[in-house]
């Protein structure tokens, strides 16, 4: 891989960063794929075949000279690298700001010293908060309710100021919960769709936090990195937010019910308190993402989860030894 685009993907040993890398690598037009991460959320092991293709480098978007070394020569810089909870920060709300605000300042730094790549970084609807208006419009006001969305909202306010002041080419993009293969239930801050698909086979009843009436643009993983690569092949820059995510509104019941039908039972849910921070409804309008990114397709909600589950299976300890034991026979 000596020619073609060098990419930089920071946090790129965690889900989304690990499934990115597999698409990148599949792109004639990529020559190198860098992964810088700290391995504090993420694994190598999500990276699977995929690491020996890659330059990797341990260590944190904190570290100026890390950045420095990984940067030479990059073309793009996908800024993945967080610490991604609401619940975490508000527990630790330093840390978070920390890692998220102050790292995506490091990481627009060390691009400005290597000459201005392209930098893409992930922000998160979260940023809306408690803003009413559905959908969620990029130009409506920003309401964070977490530490964690104020850290994201720094996130995006950082690269606009970069581009209009030193010409940094950028592209800030709103995730809007992403779920897919890859992604792990195992850690206190897990994600809704592993931590019930990991009940589920475990044989435990599903936590909802709250009556389940909740709404969420349930994205695809494949559909976020379909959109970074697009933007790095085709370069394609905003100074200004874009939700990353095609209008899909989904309550956590009705999650419950479809992931249900996937899994082949019924789940049974199990209600706790609302969590502080929490959003109620997230629904993105997709609006400026079609117009930037014309082709882009939502993958439906059965089939995401269809993936999701299969990958879940593989991983799983129960699912594992009932193959095992199956196949001696």
């Amino acid at each position: 891989m000596n020619g073609g685009l060098r990419i930089v993907v920071t946090g790129g040993a965690g889900f989304i960063g690990s499934n990115l890398v597999s698409w990148l690598l599949r792109r004639p037009a990529i020559g190198r794929v860098t992964v810088v991460d700290d391995l504090s959320t993420g694994s190598t092991s999500l990276l699977g075949g995929d690491l020996a293709d890659v330059d990797f480098r341990r260590g944190s978007v904190l570290d100026a000279d890390l950045l420095d070394a990984a940067m030479a020569g990059a073309d793009a810089v996908v800024h993945l690298a967080a610490l991604p909870s609401v619940p975490r920060s508000v527990a630790d709300p330093m840390t978070t700001h920390h890692v998220n605000a102050t790292g995506t300042l490091q990481v627009l730094e060390a691009a400005r010293r290597a000459g201005g790549p392209l930098v893409v970084a992930a922000s998160s609807s979260s940023v809306y908060g408690a803003q009413p208006v559905l959908p969620k419009v990029e130009t409506s006001r920003a309401m964070p309710l977490s530490p964690y969305a104020v850290s994201k909202l720094a996130t995006e306010a950082y690269l606009g100021s970069y581009s209009a002041c030193y010409g940094l080419p950028v592209l800030p993009l709103r995730f809007f919960n992403v779920f897919g293969p890859r992604q792990r239930a195992g850690h206190p801050y897990a994600a809704v769709v592993p931590v019930w698909i990991d009940a589920a086979l475990s044989g435990r009843p599903v936590p909802v936090h709250g009556d389940g009436s909740q709404t969420r643009d349930l994205t695809c993983v494949d559909t976020v990195c379909e959109v970074i690569t697009t933007a790095i092949t085709g370069r394609v820059v905003s100074p200004w937010p874009v939700n990353l995510a095609l209008g899909t509104r989904t309550s956590l019941l009705d999650l419950a019910r479809v992931l249900g039908e996937v899994l082949g039972s019924g789940l049974r849910v199990e209600h706790g308190p609302p969590r502080p921070g929490d959003v109620s409804h997230s629904q993105a309008d997709p609006a400026r993402l079609l117009e930037l990114f014309p082709g882009t397709r939502a993958v439906a909600l059965r089939e995401g989860l269809e993936r999701t589950v299969a990958w879940h299976r593989e991983q799983h300890p129960a699912t594992r030894s009932s193959t095992e034991a199956g196949g001696s026979r």
